[in-house]
């Protein structure tokens, strides 16, 4: 069993899209990621910070499902981590209603003594100085680091996120955010100019048009699943990188090929996420159900063709 260290936000969120709207309900970055790779064969740990006022409820329901929440801080008299957004019509775009980083303002991550020897380390979207932190603890070299990041980081904090990038395997980022941090509109060339900085792999995350793998001339691109309805985008691509190092982990060893397959668990198990408010779909979501979807991604991505001789 391969030990996965996710490090991100464990929070509260208010989401309001056109078919509804939330109070404050159970959100991060590492509560989907840890939600999502739960549905590996992985020894997983989430290190994170909430307040005082983050109920018992949400943190049984992280650790009913096989993660060790010794990680996560719970600061006497904090307040936790809270986000508020508004989507538009088409899903694609959405409004900051309000972010208090509250005790994440003030967050040291401790990783527990017993997965400093992680194998996958998972880095949810936070200020690169504590991504940077956390490899600093660790006691051996893992065998992949991937690593989430945002365009908030590249306008604020671009040479220490060029610092911790020079320090991972992996980037998951979406097409516009891969533009920005490369400056070359073409993904092809972005991809290039990405890994020059440290990564050998980037995936770029396009939505629901699929995500893109590139290492070196090596390209594989998967789509997303087409769904009937999509309820609730946030977490999607928290989910799918739980599913891509959750997949990872379980496999043990790094290639292209199941890094390719890490892909389409990653983008199954988000096409789950957006059914629901929140985390809800991934609080209940069977075993049966991922494995009925993933044939669904096998018929719609295999096919056989003829080439010319």
């Amino acid at each position: 069993m391969g030990k996965l260290l996710i490090v991100g936000t464990v929070a509260f969120d208010a989401i309001e899209t056109p078919f509804g709207k939330t109070d404050k309900i159970l959100g991060g970055a590492a509560t989907y990621i840890g939600l999502s790779a739960a549905h590996f064969n992985v020894d997983a740990a989430i290190v994170s910070v909430v307040g005082e006022d983050f109920p018992q409820e949400y943190l049984d329901i992280i650790s009913s499902k096989n993660i060790d929440i010794s990680g996560i801080e719970i600061v006497k008299g904090g307040k936790t981590f809270f986000w508020s957004g508004l989507y538009h019509n088409d899903l694609n775009s959405r409004d900051t209603l309000d972010t208090q980083l509250n005790v994440l303002a003030d967050f040291t991550p401790v990783v527990p003594e017993k997965f400093k020897d992680s194998e996958v380390i998972m880095l949810g979207n936070l200020h690169p100085n504590i991504q940077i932190s956390v490899l600093d603890q660790l006691t051996s070299k893992p065998k992949l680091v991937v690593l989430d990041t945002m365009n908030f980081w590249m306008d604020c904090a671009l040479e220490e996120l060029k610092q911790v990038l020079k320090r991972v395997d992996v980037i998951t980022i979406n097409d516009e955010e891969a533009r920005q941090l490369s400056g070359e509109y073409s993904l092809v060339k972005a991809a290039e100019i990405i890994q020059a900085m440290g990564p050998r792999y980037v995936v770029i995350k396009k939505g629901e048009h699929g995500a893109l793998l590139f290492n070196d001339a090596q390209v594989f691109f998967a789509p997303a699943l087409p769904l009937k309805e999509v309820f609730d985008p946030t977490g999607a691509g928290d989910t799918f990188a739980g599913g891509f190092s959750g997949y990872m982990a379980q496999q043990g060893t790094v290639s292209f090929h199941n890094m390719k397959n890490a892909i389409i668990h990653g983008s199954n198990l988000a096409s789950f996420c957006v059914e629901k408010f929140g985390t809800q779909r991934m609080e209940n979501l069977d075993k049966h159900e991922v494995q009925s979807r993933l044939q669904q991604f096998k018929m719609i991505t295999q096919f056989d063709i003829e080439l010319a001789e």
